[in-house]
C-alpha cells in the first residue's frame, strides 16, 4: 500500500464533515451529492475483498428505486450473492473514517479479515442511467487503482447484470458467458426452448406492456430484442427519454399506490409489468372491463411460479425437497394457498433479500419473492446435477420431458439476485405453457385486504422483535395491545417492526375487508404512538 497514493487520492475525495452513513441490504444510499467520498473507498474496500476471497468482487452505483437525486454503491460476492455481513461492518468502518484515519482502517481491516496485500485483485464496475453514475464509478476506479487492483467496467448495466457477470467469472464460465450477449443468448435460448413447447406459440403473438421505470430496464431490454422470438411482442413505456427516474412509475411506485403508472396507457384485460429502477423488481398488473385495477405483486408470481415447478418435480419422480420462503409481509391469502391447496411447504423470515435466500438455499429448490416483487428460484447443485443427467440419459419419455422444462427453467432463472427481465421471461413462459390469461393467474386466490402505515418516533430501536419479526418484544405491553387489537375481526393480524433506515415504525395490517383493515392498522399504529415514544402529533384515521 502506497500511503503517499492513498493521501493524494483520498484528499480529491473529501468526506463531508459530520456525515456517517450506515452500509445495509442495499449498500450505501443518500443524496448523489454526498457520496463521493463513498464510493473511492468502497473501491478500496472492493479490492481488499478480492484479494481476501482470491475471487472477482462487482461493485454497482445504483439507488434502485429511490427518486434520481439519490445514488448509491453495493458489493457484490464472488458468486452473485450480497456482501457477506461481517465485511457489511468493515465498509460502514471505512466510509465514515476520518481522512487522517484511512490508512490505519484499512490496516485493521487486512489483518481481522487475514488480506495478503501482495495479491492480485480483480473489480467488475456497473452502473445505472442516474446523471451521477458516471461520474461517481470513475471515483470507484481511483480506489481501486490506489490498491493495485485491476478492473473491468461494464458501464451501464440492470443490478441483476453484474450479479451475473461477477458469478460467471467466478465459476470460470459455468455459470455462462461473463459478458453482455452472453447473459441475453443464455437466457433466450432457454426461454425459445421452453415456448416451442407450448400449444398456443402458433395461433396469438403474446402482447405485454412494460413500464421501465425510466430507468436501465428500457435500454437493456431494447438491446436484447433481437434475441426474443417473434412470438413475443414487447412494448417498453417509459423507457427514459422523457420523464425522470422512478417518477411516476416503476415497481415500487406501483405496488404502494395501488395504481398503474403514468405513461402507460393500459386497456382492459391487458398484460402489464413494471421494473423498478435497477431492473431487480418486477410486478403485473392489468385492468377489468369495469376498469378495475388488479395488482399481482410478489407473494402471486411465487405462486404460480411454485404450482409450475411443483409440476414438473411430480412428473420427475425425484425426492426434491422444495418450499417456498416469504417475509411477514406476505399476504396471508397466499400463504393459506400455498400451505393448503398446493401443500408446498412454506418459511416465515426476517424482511431483507439476504435473509430469503439464505434460508431458500437449504432446499433442493428454494422459492423466494418479497412481496414488492423481488425474488428468484434456488435449485440445489445435487438437484441441478440430476436434472441435466436425466435430460441425457432418462429412457422414460414423460420423465425426461418434465427435465427438460426444469433445465430451461434453471438456464432461464438468475440464481444470484431477483432479475426483472429473467423473472418476466419466466412468467410469460409459464403463462404460455399454461394456457393461462393474466386474470386466471390472478383469480388462483383473492388477497386479503391490507394497510401498511409508518409511525414517527424518537428512537426507532426501542421496538425489538422475535419470530420473523412478526411479534414485539419490547416495549412491554406493546405486543399483548396488538393481540388485543387484533382479536376484533375477522381474518385478521398485525405486526410492527422498526425501519431499517429511518426513525420510523412499520406497520402492517390484513383483515376480512378493506375497512377493517384500516381501522386495525390506525388503531395499532394509536398503541405504538403510544408506546413506543411517537413523535409529532398522533396518527390520524
Amino acid at each position: 500500500m502506497d500511503p503517499e497514493a492513498l493521501r493524494k487520492y483520498s484528499a480529491l475525495h473529501p468526506k463531508p464533515a459530520g456525515l456517517a452513513l450506515q452500509y445495509g441490504t442495499a449498500g450505501f444510499r443518500t443524496r448523489a451529492e454526498q457520496l463521493d467520498h463513498v464510493v473511492f473507498r468502497m473501491g478500496l474496500l472492493a479490492v481488499l475483498r478480492s484479494k481476501a476471497v482470491a475471487a472477482t468482487i462487482g461493485v454497482m452505483v445504483t439507488a434502485s428505486h429511490n427518486p434520481e437525486e439519490d445514488n448509491g454503491i453495493k458489493l457484490v460476492d464472488p458468486l452473485g450473492e450480497m456482501l457477506h455481513p461481517s465485511w457489511e461492518e468493515y465498509a460502514t468502518q471505512l466510509a465514515n473514517a476520518e481522512e487522517q484515519e484511512l490508512q490505519k482502517v484499512i490496516t485493521e481491516i487486512c489483518q481481522k479479515a487475514a488480506v495478503d496485500l501482495h495479491k492480485d485483485a480483480l473489480v467488475f464496475i456497473g452502473r445505472d442511467t442516474r446523471p451521477s453514475s458516471e461520474k461517481l464509478s470513475q471515483s470507484v476506479i481511483d480506489g481501486i487503482l490506489v490498491l493495485g487492483g485491476q478492473y473491468h467496467d461494464y458501464g451501464l448495466v440492470t443490478t441483476p447484470q453484474l450479479h451475473y457477470m461477477v458469478c460467471c467469472q467466478n465459476t470460470q464460465g459455468q455459470y455462462g458467458k461473463a459478458t453482455l450477449e452472453g447473459y441475453y443468448e443464455k437466457l433466450s435460448k432457454a426461454f425459445m426452448e421452453l415456448i416451442k413447447q407450448s400449444h398456443s406459440s402458433g395461433e396469438c403473438q403474446r402482447h405485454l406492456k412494460i413500464d421501465c421505470a425510466n430507468g436501465i430496464g428500457a435500454l437493456k431490454l431494447s438491446e436484447m430484442k433481437p434475441y426474443f422470438p417473434r412470438e413475443v411482442l414487447i412494448h417498453i413505456y417509459n423507457d427514459g427519454t422523457k420523464e425522470k427516474l422512478n417518477h411516476l412509475c416503476g415497481a415500487d411506485f406501483v405496488k404502494v399506490h395501488q395504481k398503474p403508472p403514468g405513461g402507460l396507457d393500459m386497456k382492459p384485460n391487458e398484460r402489464c409489468c413494471s421494473f423498478d429502477g435497477d431492473a431487480d423488481r418486477i410486478v403485473y398488473y392489468y385492468k377489468d372491463t369495469t376498469g378495475h385495477f388488479h395488482l399481482i405483486d410478489g407473494d402471486k408470481i411465487a405462486t404460480l411460479i411454485s404450482i409450475f415447478l411443483k409440476e414438473l418435480l411430480a412428473k420427475v419422480r425425484q425426492n426434491f425437497k422444495m418450499a417456498v420462503v416469504q417475509t411477514a409481509y406476505a399476504n396471508g391469502s397466499s400463504t393459506r394457498y400455498l400451505e393448503e391447496t398446493l401443500k408446498v411447504p412454506v418459511h416465515c423470515v426476517k424482511t431483507g433479500v439476504k435473509h430469503l435466500h439464505h434460508k431458500a438455499q437449504e432446499f433442493d429448490v428454494g422459492v423466494y419473492f418479497e412481496a414488492n416483487g423481488h425474488g428468484t428460484v434456488l435449485f440445489s447443485k445435487a438437484a441441478e446435477t440430476k436434472i441435466r443427467q436425466m435430460v441425457k440419459e432418462e429412457k422414460d419419455d414423460e420423465k425426461r420431458e418434465a427435465a427438460k422444462v426444469l433445465e430451461n427453467m434453471i438456464d432461464l432463472i438468475n440464481q444470484t439476485v431477483g432479475d426483472a427481465i429473467s423473472d418476466m421471461l419466466v412468467i410469460e413462459a409459464i403463462l404460455a405453457l399454461k394456457g393461462l390469461t393474466v386474470q386466471q393467474w390472478d383469480a388462483l386466490y383473492t388477497d386479503l385486504p391490507n394497510r401498511l402505515l409508518k409511525v414517527q418516533v424518537a428512537d426507532r430501536r426501542v421496538i425489538d422483535t422475535t419470530d420473523a419479526e412478526r411479534r414485539a418484544v419490547t416495549p412491554p405491553g406493546l405486543q399483548e395491545k396488538i393481540d388485543a387489537l387484533v382479536k376484533k375481526y375477522k381474518l385478521s393480524r398485525a405486526f410492527v417492526r422498526p425501519s431499517g433506515t429511518e426513525d420510523v415504525v412499520r406497520i402492517y395490517a390484513e383483515a376480512d375487508t378493506q375497512e377493517n383493515a384500516d381501522a386495525l392498522a390506525h388503531e395499532v399504529s394509536l398503541a405504538v404512538y403510544h408506546l413506543a415514544g411517537g413523535k409529532g402529533a398522533p396518527p390520524q384515521p
